[in-house]
């Protein structure tokens, strides 16, 4: 048996045995009647197998808990499991047996009173059953369960695997905006990588060129249309 399929039966031993329990201790194990003296009519009490043995219910929930956190866990964390599984057969079988050797009925009669109990075995026994498949379990889990596999390995993503993401093919227009923008800011669009622009130096350029050729412009233009100061444009 491979270590995959022991951990499986594992598995599936611990979850049958809890949900058995479980099962079982929602049932009525006893019915209890008590005759009283007359005039008083007698009283019957239903004791369910959660009143009679307290650690079935406990037992079958730690049994499921335990089917979740054996693929959860590796190591001696899993052993620890295992013996937690084995302790629960135990007490299922201690309070299966205890109920079939005389604990149907655990009140005691006053002076006066008789107290029979009727006694539903087939739920002790399933009991006892699910006390057999959780030590089997249990005991597989503490000796087998440092070599089985864990559930976390095949999630674990290793450094480096992680596919980059594909770039997106960019559009025609796409490409006709980032060219405007290029012309916007005085770039070329042909370059594949523009220089870098000085803020500063634009500026400069800019206040100080447009300055210069305002006035050099008006400088010219009124030479050449007032003849009066006989610049370069006068008419002989």
């Amino acid at each position: 048996m491979n270590a995959r399929r022991e951990m499986g039966t594992a598995l599936a031993g611990c979850a049958v045995a809890g949900a058995l329990a479980l099962s079982a201790g929602g049932q009525t194990w006893s019915t209890v009647t008590v005759t009283r003296g007359a005039p008083l009519p007698p009283v019957t009490e239903v004791l369910s197998g959660s009143a009679l043995a307290p650690l079935v219910p406990a037992s079958g929930l730690l049994l499921l808990a335990a089917a979740v956190a054996v693929p959860a866990v590796r190591g001696a964390a899993r052993v620890a499991v295992g013996v937690l599984v084995v302790l629960a057969g135990a007490a299922l079988a201690w309070s299966g047996l205890r109920v079939l050797t005389g604990g149907a009925d655990p009140g005691t009669a006053t002076p006066g009173e008789e107290r029979t109990a009727d006694l539903a075995a087939g739920w002790p026994v399933l009991c006892l059953l699910a006390a057999a498949v959780a030590l089997a379990a249990g005991a597989l889990v503490a000796v087998r369960g440092r070599r089985w596999p864990g559930m976390g390995r095949r999630y674990e993503r290793t450094p480096g695997a992680a596919r980059p993401t594909p770039t997106r093919a960019r559009t025609d227009e796409e490409r006709a905006l980032d060219a405007w923008r290029a012309l916007d800011r005085g770039d070329d669009p042909t370059d594949d990588e523009p220089a870098p622009r000085d803020p500063v130096g634009d500026t400069h350029r800019e206040t100080h060129g447009d300055t210069h050729g305002d006035t050099h412009g008006d400088t010219a233009g009124g030479t050449a249309a007032d003849p009066a100061r006989g610049g370069p444009g006068r008419r002989l």
